[in-house]
C-alpha cells in the first residue's frame, strides 16, 4: 500500500486510505461517520442565499453535522444531503426545504480532525497501567529484608528476631502494617516512619542516625518527606 500524503481536505477515498495505513484495519465512510468525523461540502457562492455565504463571496466549506444528514450518509446514500449546516460565520443554519444536494465525491474531510482521531485511537489502544502487587506494597511499607538493610545496624538486639515474634517489635501491631502478615510472614510489611520513632524511643537510636538511614537508602526515599515531617512536629 503506497503511503499517501494528507491533503488539507481529503477526498473520502484519501481518508479511508490514510486511515488504514495508520491503524491497520479497513476504513469506509459509515466508519468515519461512526467515529465522529465530520464531513464537508463546498458551496459555492448562491445569490438566494446571500445571509448563508455573507462576506464569502467566494464559497465556503460547509459542515455535515446533523443526525439525520448524517445517518443517511452512513446508511449508504447515493448523493449527499444537507438540511442543517453552519454558515460562512460558524452559525448554525436550517437549510429551506429540501435542503442541498450534492455528489458523494464532493465530500471531504479536515486533515487535522482525521489527525486528531488517529491521537484518540492509539491513545485508546495502549495498555493500561496495571499497579503491581510489590508497587501497592511499596506505599504501604518496607519488608523485612528491606528494615534489617536500613536499621538492623543500628540497635543492639536481634532486630530479625523481634520482626518476627507475634508482638510486631513493640507489642501489639506496633510498626507493622496492619494485615499485613495475615497470609503469611514473608509478606509482612513494616512503616519505617513508625519503626524508626519506636527505635528511638525503645532503644535510644539517635534520631541523627535514623534520619542517615532515610537519606541513605532508595527504598526509604519515599518516606523521607513524612520522615522529616514528623521530625518538624517533634520539634527536632
Amino acid at each position: 500500500m503506497t503511503t499517501i500524503e494528507l491533503p488539507f481536505r481529503a477526498t473520502t477515498a484519501q481518508a479511508c486510505h490514510w486511515l488504514a495505513q495508520q491503524t491497520g484495519t479497513p476504513w469506509a465512510l459509515a466508519g468515519m461517520l461512526e467515529s465522529g468525523l465530520t464531513p464537508y461540502v463546498w458551496l459555492d457562492y448562491d445569490a438566494d442565499y446571500p445571509a448563508l455565504f455573507g462576506d464569502a463571496n467566494g464559497g465556503y466549506p460547509a459542515p455535515i453535522f446533523f443526525e439525520g444528514d448524517t445517518q443517511r450518509l452512513a446508511a449508504g446514500s447515493e448523493d449527499v444531503l444537507i438540511t442543517i449546516t453552519k454558515d460562512a460565520y460558524k452559525i448554525v443554519t436550517q437549510l429551506k426545504p429540501p435542503g442541498f444536494r450534492r455528489a458523494l465525491h464532493e465530500l471531504r474531510f479536515l486533515k487535522r480532525d482525521l489527525e486528531r482521531l488517529v491521537s484518540k485511537l492509539k491513545r485508546e489502544a495502549e495498555p493500561e497501567l496495571v499497579k503491581t502487587e510489590g508497587a501497592k506494597e511499596s506505599q504501604m511499607g518496607i519488608n523485612k529484608v528491606q528494615v534489617l538493610t536500613a536499621f538492623a545496624g543500628l540497635v543492639k538486639i536481634d532486630l530479625e528476631r523481634a520482626l518476627d515474634s507475634n508482638g510486631g517489635i513493640f507489642g501489639d501491631e506496633g510498626a507493622r502494617v496492619k494485615g499485613s502478615a495475615k497470609k503469611t510472614k514473608n509478606k509482612a510489611l513494616w512503616n519505617p516512619v513508625t519503626l524508626a520513632l519506636g527505635l528511638n524511643d525503645v532503644y535510644r537510636v539517635p534520631m541523627s542516625h535514623l534520619s542517615r538511614a532515610f537519606g541513605g537508602h532508595d527504598f526509604l526515599s519515599a518516606w523521607a518527606t513524612q520522615w522529616s515531617h514528623t521530625l518538624a512536629l517533634l520539634g527536632n
